[in-house]
């Protein structure tokens, strides 16, 4: 007959804080995150997260060539100017222009009639090219108008200046109608409004004398080449970052030609009193200096 089993019992003594622990553990767990939830609705209402933009950098613009737009300027005369009584005039003039692989005249072939002479030429616009710039050069000729010219200009390993391919017509710089600053706001200073229409009545009229008992100590003010009567102070507005003022004015030169001209004045207060420390330029090409 075989033996019974007896089941066995074995009591363990427990705490009674980590019985309660194990019981109410769900609900404290619930409670945590409901109120991580809360809070993060509430850091969302008062900040909302906003998409991270990366900003681009713009590519830092090539110098200023000088060089370059005067070689663009001269090629745009050379070709653009000819007569069909002296062709060889022509071929000439382009000839130190030309590279090995272009076609005479740089492809060009003036008609067989009448001439043409290039009034004045300048560069409007540049653009880089993988090998150089792109010039784009407006030209006044006496026969076909105002033209507009790129001229494409590259430099040698040397540096010299050299022709980087044909020419081509086209159309001039996009431009629109004027736009007028109309945000501006008035001056109100009836103080400030004397000393700029006297300053300007003296600057017009070269009047330096006058003119330096309203400028200051250290002002940069150059006279204009050619005298003009002031009539009238249009509007007088405070510029955009307040240093400054902006004058609309009707003025007349000695032959009674009558203009509309804008200058921008910077007024500085000194000892109670405005001065003037620049009118529309800086001559010296320097920032101004703090009074």
């Amino acid at each position: 007959m075989p033996a019974r089993t007896h089941a066995t019992v074995s009591v363990r003594a427990t705490s009674v804080w980590r019985l309660r622990l194990a019981r109410e553990l769900p609900r404290y767990l619930l409670y945590a995150l409901a109120t991580a939830g809360l809070l993060a609705s509430f850091r969302f209402a008062i900040a909302p997260p906003r998409p991270r933009i990366e900003r681009a950098t713009a590519p830092s613009s090539a110098p200023i060539d000088r060089a370059g737009e005067g070689f663009a300027a001269l090629f745009a005369r050379a070709y653009l100017t000819w007569d069909s009584a002296h062709p060889e005039a022509h071929r000439l003039a382009l000839a130190p222009f030309l590279g090995s692989s272009m076609e005479p005249e740089v492809g060009s072939q003036p008609p067989e009639s009448g001439e043409q002479a290039v009034l004045w030429a300048q560069v409007v616009q540049a653009r880089s090219m993988p090998h150089g710039r792109l010039y784009t050069v407006a030209a006044q000729t006496d026969a076909s108008g105002l033209l507009y010219l790129t001229v494409p200009v590259a430099r040698t390993p040397a540096g010299a200046l050299a022709l980087a391919g044909y020419p081509a017509f086209v159309g001039a710089p996009a431009f629109t109608s004027a736009v007028l600053a109309t945000h501006l706001s008035e001056v109100e200073d009836p103080a400030l409004s004397t000393v700029a229409t006297r300053s300007l009545r003296n600057y017009l009229s070269r009047s330096g004398t006058e003119l330096a008992a309203d400028l200051t100590t250290h002002a940069r003010v150059t006279l204009p080449g050619a005298p003009l009567v002031l009539d009238s102070l249009q509007s007088l507005r405070w510029s955009s970052y307040g240093r400054s003022v902006i004058a609309v004015v009707q003025a007349h030169d000695e032959r009674n030609a009558h203009y509309t001209l804008a200058y921008e004045i910077q007024v500085a207060s000194v000892g109670g009193r405005w001065e003037v420390s620049a009118i529309q330029t800086n001559p010296y090409n320097q920032p101004p200096v703090a009074e």
